[in-house]
C-alpha cells in the first residue's frame, strides 16, 4: 500500500494473496496431472496411418515438451512466486518485530 510516506506492508493482506496463490499452484498440480494422463493415451482416431500418425503427434504435444510440460513450468513458477512473496512477509514482520522491540527498549531507557 502506498502512503505519502513510502509504501506500508500488510501482512494479512500479503496472507491472502500467498493463500490464492497456494491454491492456484494446487489447481495448476491438477491440471499436470490430467494433461499427463493425456499424453499417455492414444487418441481413437483409426487405424489408416494418417490417423495413427495425427494420434501420435497429439499425444506428443501433450507430452512433457508439450502442454503437460508447459504447465509443469508454470506450477513451478507459481510455486516459486509463492514462495518468494512468503520469504518477503516472514522477513518484514520479524524486522516489524525487531524495530518495535528496540523503539520500545529506547523509550523504557529514555523514561527511566
Amino acid at each position: 500500500m502506498s502512503t505519502p510516506e513510502g509504501y506500508r506492508v500488510v501482512p494479512d493482506l500479503l496472507e491472502e494473496r500467498i493463500t490464492t496463490l497456494t491454491r492456484l499452484g494446487d489447481l495448476t498440480g491438477d491440471l499436470v496431472a490430467t494433461a499427463s494422463r493425456l499424453a499417455e493415451r492414444l487418441p481413437m482416431l483409426g487405424t489408416a496411418p494418417p490417423a495413427v500418425h495425427l494420434a501420435m503427434r497429439l499425444r506428443d504435444a501433450a507430452g512433457q515438451s508439450g502442454l503437460a510440460g508447459e504447465v509443469r513450468a508454470a506450477q513451478g513458477e507459481v510455486t516459486a512466486f509463492q514462495r518468494t512473496l512468503s520469504d518477503a512477509r516472514d522477513t518484514y514482520v520479524e524486522q516489524d518485530a525487531k524495530a518495535e522491540s528496540a523503539a520500545r527498549a529506547a523509550g523504557d531507557r529514555g523514561g527511566a
